[in-house]
């Protein structure tokens, strides 16, 4: 077992939680990176836009101080040595992948950031149920893709 790795990811988890509590107790707002991204997209509230442009830059600027420090982004692909490594099925297949997860947190109402982290937290029977769906759908996908596409995509 890699202890490292497992620290950075209870680190990790400590911190994404950490953040879901400030900017729910400061400014009384669910982290849902889904909704907070359509909301500076497309709804526009007054006054509204400025914490919802900082926490994104936050999402964004986080990773990238750490790469400024030497720290790397871990192994976040199939092989020793690769950082992120290409798209599997390719760029197109990236983009429908996308717009097919843009469409579900639509459908949806939120995504595995509202539901899964602040939901569940918040024993929401609603979150609850969206979470087991991700994680079903997820799963199903994988099968597909390994088993019965062939995982060539």
């Amino acid at each position: 077992m890699d202890w490292m790795a497992s620290l950075q990811g209870l680190l990790g988890g400590i911190l994404i939680g950490l953040s879901a509590t400030w900017l729910m107790g400061s400014l009384g707002k669910i982290a849902g990176i889904s909704g907070i991204l359509s909301g500076l997209a497309f709804e526009r509230p007054k006054g509204d836009s400025a914490w919802r442009l900082t926490f994104l830059l936050g999402l964004i600027s986080g990773p990238l101080l750490v790469m400024a420090l030497g720290g790397g982004l871990g192994n976040v692909a199939g092989a020793p040595g690769e950082v992120i490594g290409a798209p599997a099925g390719g760029v197109g297949l990236m983009l429908v992948a996308g717009l097919l997860v843009g469409l579900g947190t639509g459908l949806g109402s939120g995504c595995t950031s509202g539901h899964g982290v602040c939901g569940l937290s918040r024993l929401s029977p609603r979150s609850l149920l969206a979470t087991l769906t991700f994680l079903v759908v997820a799963m199903i996908t994988v099968y597909v893709v390994r088993h019965l596409v062939g995982g060539g995509l």
